[in-house]
């Protein structure tokens, strides 16, 4: 009786298995679908596009849309190093400003913990508006087309601390900083030696997240970056798509500039190629991260 028990719950568990993998396949169909559909609609012919729409099987291929992206050849590998290096430093240093904010906050011995709490929610509840923050940093500060603006602005973030907080509390037990504190090591010891290499989960769970906005923020720079040299890949990447609206809607336009596009003016495969150069270099590195992610916010939202 007991053997035939185990057979049966045995075989439930392996139909409730496939039943699980199969949805999974589903709705990992569904979520993969629009993103193949834009690396495809990318190397598709202009015209079989506006003919016949997107396809997942285009009538006919082209590399004219990613031909008018690249054209910007040396702007473009500027612009990507500008963003890679805004993305690594503004990332280190957030994190790095962060995890200690966070860590003070964590020691209810400390007796600004109060203040630094109600400090941070302040900003998060009111919020001056963009006017009053490009006056402040373009006329107080003098930072005008600094690429300082591209990281101070999101360096640090409310719901991180918080996140890196609770990670702290619940998941870094308190004995340990105790025990480091009657063996002689101060605050910063702790933290850097102790504390800081446990929250490498959060850590890296935070730190995807800064880097995907720092990756994907252009606003900052349309408002305060005038130089060539320090223009983002986002901002670049716009400034070709009005660069190609121009050449459609205007039809004064040169024919020597028309013909430097090939003849036709890819705009739909064009804007399809602009959303690969962005998220392609994201889509390789996610995986190296996705463990951590799914560790980083999973675990420091339930105390062990």
């Amino acid at each position: 009786m007991a053997k035939k028990y185990s057979t049966t719950a045995s075989r439930k568990f392996g139909t409730g298995q496939l039943i699980l993998l199969i949805c999974l396949l589903i709705f990992t169909v569904f979520t993969f679908g629009p993103v193949l559909l834009v690396f495809i609609s990318a190397l598709t012919d202009e015209m079989t596009i506006s003919q016949n729409g997107f396809s997942f099987f285009p009538a006919k291929w082209s590399t004219a849309g990613f031909s008018s992206v690249l054209r910007y050849g040396h702007q473009l590998i500027m612009s990507y190093g500008v963003t890679i290096f805004v993305t690594v430093i503004g990332t280190f240093l957030g994190l790095m400003v962060m995890s200690m904010y966070a860590y003070s906050m964590s020691r209810h011995d400390f007796k600004l913990t109060g203040f630094l709490s109600i400090f941070l929610l302040i900003p998060m509840l009111f919020n001056g508006g963009t006017l009053s923050g490009y006056i402040v940093f373009t006329s107080y500060y003098g930072l005008k087309d600094s690429l300082l603006l591209l990281i101070l602005p999101l360096c640090v973030s409310t719901m991180n601390v918080i996140i890196l907080r609770t990670y702290i509390a619940n998941s870094i037990p308190g004995e340990l900083m105790e025990a480091a504190k009657i063996d002689g090591a101060g605050d910063y010891r702790t933290f850097f030696q102790i504390t800081l290499p446990l929250m490498k989960p959060s850590l890296a769970a935070v730190g995807f997240m800064m880097a995907t906005a720092y990756w994907n923020d252009w606003q900052n720079a349309l408002l305060y970056i005038t130089s060539d040299n320090k223009k983002p890949l986002q901002l670049l990447l716009i400034n070709i798509q009005k660069s190609i609206e121009f050449l459609l809607n205007n039809n004064n336009v040169p024919a020597a500039a028309r013909a430097a596009m090939g003849g036709t003016i890819p705009q739909y495969s064009a804007t399809m190629a602009t959303v690969v150069v962005v998220i392609a270099p994201i889509m390789v590195i996610y995986p190296f991260f996705q463990k951590y992610f799914i560790k980083g916010l999973t675990v420091g939202s339930v105390k062990g």
